[in-house]
């Protein structure tokens, strides 16, 4: 096909409201696309011209960011991979005490009250850290299970009932050891938006002694006996 009669069929298309894209496909060739805008510069487009263009880049948007995400999904499961494998060795640190003992004040000292006198008092909305630090007090310490105490602090449309059943399952303490739940004044009226909200769940372990540990095993570590 000479270029005079190639330049024609294309204007012809580009006229219809055909992308650079679509015309090369009508055509079955791969014309760069400087020569058919060189060629389709001056011709005015249908009306609908635009629109389609809209459509058609909010597609390619949305296919690209489609990609995308499977992509960083790709490379954040082989990052979590490669995590998993350089630690893997750690499996079985916390069945010596001793490193036991020492994930659990540290996970006290950074989660646990500082001000509290007289007992042990930890608050969490993750489930993982309450019964991560229940576990490890557990494992560590001859516990008397009578001296914990929970305080579930929720929003107000949420159902207490359920949530004190929920972290009774969570930190294997009896409902009965439960005290009155505390509503946030500020939620009333409010709908809450995450359904996967649990509220906060505070323990309580009354015992002096363990909280003048709790309290010495940092330092000891820190500066040395």
């Amino acid at each position: 096909m000479d270029r005079l009669k190639l330049k024609e069929k294309v204007t012809k298309l580009r006229k219809q409201g055909k992308t650079y894209s679509e015309i090369n496909q009508s055509l079955k060739m791969q014309i760069p696309k400087s020569t058919l805008s060189g060629w389709c510069n001056n011709i005015s487009l249908p009306m609908n011209f635009k629109r389609k263009i809209q459509e058609y880049n909010k597609f390619n948007l949305d296919k690209a960011r489609k990609v995308a995400l499977a992509v960083n999904r790709i490379k954040r499961e082989k990052y979590l991979q490669s995590v998993m494998s350089r630690n893997k060795h750690l499996k079985g640190a916390l069945n010596n005490k001793n490193t036991a003992k020492i994930a659990l004040v540290m996970l006290y000292l950074g989660e646990g009250s500082k001000t509290q006198r007289g007992s042990l008092m930890l608050g969490s909305s993750d489930p993982f850290i309450v019964s991560l630090f229940l576990r490890l007090l557990r494992y560590c310490y001859k516990i008397d299970e009578s001296k914990f105490r929970c305080t579930l602090q929720c929003r107000a449309d949420q159902d207490i009932k359920k949530l004190e059943k929920f972290w009774s399952g969570v930190t294997k303490i009896p409902l009965p050891q439960f005290y009155k739940a505390r509503i946030d004044p500020r939620t009333i009226g409010k709908p809450s938006r995450n359904l996967n909200y649990k509220g906060v769940c505070r323990i309580d372990y009354f015992s002096a002694e363990l909280l003048i540990e709790f309290k010495q095993i940092p330092e000891i570590i820190h500066k040395g006996p």
